[in-house]
Protein backbone atom coordinates (compact mmCIF):
# COMPACT_ATOMS: atom_id res chain seq x y z
CA UNK A 1 0.00 0.00 0.00
CA UNK A 2 1.55 3.60 -1.22
CA UNK A 3 2.27 5.56 1.90
CA UNK A 4 0.88 8.86 2.29
CA UNK A 5 3.74 11.63 2.88
CA UNK A 6 3.13 15.05 4.72
CA UNK A 7 6.40 17.83 3.88
CA UNK A 8 6.56 20.40 6.46
CA UNK A 9 8.25 23.67 5.42
CA UNK A 10 9.05 27.26 6.80
CA UNK A 11 11.12 28.54 2.94
CA UNK A 12 12.03 28.22 -0.16
CA UNK A 13 11.74 23.85 0.60
CA UNK A 14 14.51 22.34 -2.05
CA UNK A 15 14.09 19.88 0.17
CA UNK A 16 10.47 19.40 -0.34
CA UNK A 17 11.30 19.69 -4.07
CA UNK A 18 13.87 16.78 -4.19
CA UNK A 19 11.51 14.60 -2.12
CA UNK A 20 8.28 15.27 -3.74
CA UNK A 21 10.45 14.69 -7.33
CA UNK A 22 11.66 11.36 -6.09
CA UNK A 23 8.31 9.85 -5.26
CA UNK A 24 7.46 8.68 -8.69
CA UNK A 25 7.01 5.19 -10.42
CA UNK A 26 8.05 2.47 -7.87
CA UNK A 27 8.45 4.33 -5.24
CA UNK A 28 6.25 3.29 -2.20
CA UNK A 29 5.23 6.46 -1.19
CA UNK A 30 3.17 9.90 -2.89
CA UNK A 31 3.16 13.27 -1.48
CA UNK A 32 -0.53 14.32 -0.29
CA UNK A 33 0.37 17.91 1.26
CA UNK A 34 3.18 20.42 1.66
CA UNK A 35 2.05 22.72 4.70
CA UNK A 36 4.42 25.94 5.83
CA UNK A 37 4.12 27.75 9.08
CA UNK A 38 4.10 31.23 6.92
CA UNK A 39 2.21 32.28 3.41
CA UNK A 40 5.22 33.71 2.16
CA UNK A 41 6.92 30.10 2.33
CA UNK A 42 8.20 30.42 -1.25
CA UNK A 43 8.08 26.61 -1.22
CA UNK A 44 4.29 26.94 -1.19
CA UNK A 45 4.03 27.67 -4.96
CA UNK A 46 6.41 24.95 -6.22
CA UNK A 47 4.57 22.70 -4.26
CA UNK A 48 1.16 24.00 -6.31
CA UNK A 49 3.70 24.13 -9.81
CA UNK A 50 4.10 20.19 -8.98
CA UNK A 51 0.18 19.44 -8.26
CA UNK A 52 1.09 18.73 -4.33
CA UNK A 53 -2.28 20.34 -2.44
CA UNK A 54 -0.72 23.25 0.13
CA UNK A 55 -1.65 24.69 3.25
CA UNK A 56 -0.68 26.99 5.76
CA UNK A 57 -0.51 27.53 9.84
CA UNK A 58 0.75 30.50 10.66
CA UNK A 59 2.47 30.54 14.06
CA UNK A 60 1.85 34.47 14.49
CA UNK A 61 -1.37 34.04 15.45
CA UNK A 62 -0.15 32.07 17.98
CA UNK A 63 2.82 33.95 19.64
CA UNK A 64 3.19 32.79 23.42
CA UNK A 65 1.10 29.62 23.11
CA UNK A 66 2.77 26.74 21.50
CA UNK A 67 -0.05 24.29 22.35
CA UNK A 68 -2.84 26.05 20.41
CA UNK A 69 -0.14 26.41 17.30
CA UNK A 70 0.52 22.70 17.65
CA UNK A 71 -2.76 21.72 18.02
CA UNK A 72 -3.61 23.96 14.51
CA UNK A 73 -0.85 21.99 12.99
CA UNK A 74 -2.13 18.62 13.99
CA UNK A 75 -5.87 19.38 12.91
CA UNK A 76 -4.58 20.26 9.16
CA UNK A 77 -2.17 17.57 8.79
CA UNK A 78 -4.77 14.91 10.11
CA UNK A 79 -7.00 16.12 7.59
CA UNK A 80 -4.83 15.13 4.42
CA UNK A 81 -4.19 11.88 6.57
CA UNK A 82 -0.35 11.41 6.23
CA UNK A 83 1.65 7.65 7.30
CA UNK A 84 4.63 9.97 7.33
CA UNK A 85 5.73 13.88 8.28
CA UNK A 86 8.61 15.02 6.59
CA UNK A 87 10.27 17.38 7.79
CA UNK A 88 12.22 19.92 5.50
CA UNK A 89 13.64 22.86 6.83
CA UNK A 90 10.47 23.62 9.50
CA UNK A 91 12.11 26.21 11.44
CA UNK A 92 9.65 25.92 14.59
CA UNK A 93 10.53 23.44 17.62
CA UNK A 94 7.90 20.90 18.16
CA UNK A 95 7.01 20.14 21.83
CA UNK A 96 6.84 16.26 23.10
CA UNK A 97 3.08 17.27 22.90
CA UNK A 98 3.09 17.74 19.00
CA UNK A 99 5.97 14.74 18.83
CA UNK A 100 4.58 11.90 20.78
CA UNK A 101 1.11 11.85 18.59
CA UNK A 102 3.28 10.86 15.18
CA UNK A 103 6.09 9.58 17.23
CA UNK A 104 7.77 6.91 14.73
CA UNK A 105 6.15 8.24 11.58
CA UNK A 106 8.32 11.80 11.82
CA UNK A 107 11.46 12.35 9.99
CA UNK A 108 14.03 15.37 9.56
CA UNK A 109 17.05 16.59 7.85
CA UNK A 110 19.82 18.46 9.83
CA UNK A 111 22.71 20.23 8.07
CA UNK A 112 25.29 18.53 10.43
CA UNK A 113 26.57 14.90 11.06
CA UNK A 114 24.75 14.71 14.59
CA UNK A 115 25.41 14.37 17.66
CA UNK A 116 27.28 17.13 16.80
CA UNK A 117 25.70 20.64 16.09
CA UNK A 118 22.19 20.38 16.72
CA UNK A 119 20.27 23.79 16.58
CA UNK A 120 21.27 26.34 14.48
CA UNK A 121 24.61 27.91 12.81
CA UNK A 122 25.78 24.52 12.49
CA UNK A 123 28.15 25.13 9.38
CA UNK A 124 29.88 28.42 10.95
CA UNK A 125 30.35 25.96 14.22
CA UNK A 126 32.17 23.42 12.35
CA UNK A 127 34.24 25.51 10.75
CA UNK A 128 35.04 27.49 14.05
CA UNK A 129 36.13 24.18 15.45
CA UNK A 130 38.14 23.09 12.90
CA UNK A 131 36.33 20.04 11.78
CA UNK A 132 37.79 18.22 8.43
CA UNK A 133 34.29 17.09 7.27
CA UNK A 134 30.81 18.07 7.46
CA UNK A 135 27.33 16.95 6.45
CA UNK A 136 23.98 16.29 6.93
CA UNK A 137 21.78 13.79 8.88
CA UNK A 138 18.38 12.60 8.53
CA UNK A 139 16.68 11.18 12.17
CA UNK A 140 13.42 10.20 13.84
CA UNK A 141 12.49 13.16 15.43
CA UNK A 142 11.80 12.80 18.98
CA UNK A 143 11.08 15.79 21.61
CA UNK A 144 14.88 16.07 22.40
CA UNK A 145 16.17 19.21 19.27
CA UNK A 146 17.68 17.40 16.71
CA UNK A 147 17.98 14.13 18.67
CA UNK A 148 16.64 10.27 17.68
CA UNK A 149 17.54 7.30 15.99
CA UNK A 150 19.91 8.34 12.81
CA UNK A 151 18.45 6.66 9.69
CA UNK A 152 21.52 8.08 7.01
CA UNK A 153 24.65 10.46 6.73
CA UNK A 154 26.24 12.50 3.94
CA UNK A 155 29.51 13.19 4.72
CA UNK A 156 31.25 16.84 2.97
CA UNK A 157 34.85 17.48 3.18
CA UNK A 158 35.74 20.94 4.35
CA UNK A 159 37.74 22.87 2.10
CA UNK A 160 40.53 25.23 2.79
CA UNK A 161 38.91 28.78 1.95
CA UNK A 162 35.33 27.08 3.14
CA UNK A 163 32.73 29.75 4.15
CA UNK A 164 29.54 28.67 6.10
CA UNK A 165 27.72 29.50 2.67
CA UNK A 166 30.33 27.52 0.46
CA UNK A 167 30.17 24.92 3.01
CA UNK A 168 26.20 25.25 3.40
CA UNK A 169 25.73 24.98 -0.69
CA UNK A 170 27.93 22.12 -0.85
CA UNK A 171 26.48 20.06 2.35
CA UNK A 172 22.86 21.25 0.74
CA UNK A 173 23.64 19.29 -2.57
CA UNK A 174 24.23 15.91 -0.32
CA UNK A 175 20.56 16.83 1.54
CA UNK A 176 19.35 16.47 -1.72
CA UNK A 177 20.25 13.01 -2.29
CA UNK A 178 20.28 11.95 1.28
CA UNK A 179 16.83 12.38 1.98
CA UNK A 180 15.25 11.12 -0.72
CA UNK A 181 17.15 7.79 -0.46
CA UNK A 182 16.05 7.82 3.38
CA UNK A 183 12.62 8.23 2.84
CA UNK A 184 12.06 5.51 0.01
CA UNK A 185 13.74 3.22 2.40
CA UNK A 186 11.49 4.43 5.84
CA UNK A 187 8.65 4.33 3.39
CA UNK A 188 9.32 0.47 2.50
CA UNK A 189 9.88 -0.62 6.33
CA UNK A 190 13.14 -0.06 6.20
CA UNK A 191 15.12 1.76 9.41
CA UNK A 192 18.12 0.63 8.08
CA UNK A 193 20.54 3.79 8.38
CA UNK A 194 22.13 4.99 4.39
CA UNK A 195 25.62 6.10 4.82
CA UNK A 196 27.11 8.67 1.75
CA UNK A 197 30.35 10.12 1.03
Amino acid sequence: MTKRVAILISGGGSNMVSLVRSMTGDHPARPCLVLANSADAGGLARAAEMGVPTEVVDHRPHKGDRASFEDALHDVIASHAPDIICLAGFMRVLTEGFVSRWQGRMINIHPSLLPKYRGLHTHARALEAGETEAGCTVHEVTAALDDGPILGQARVPVREGDTPETLAARVLESEHRLYPAVLRRFAAGDRTPIWLE
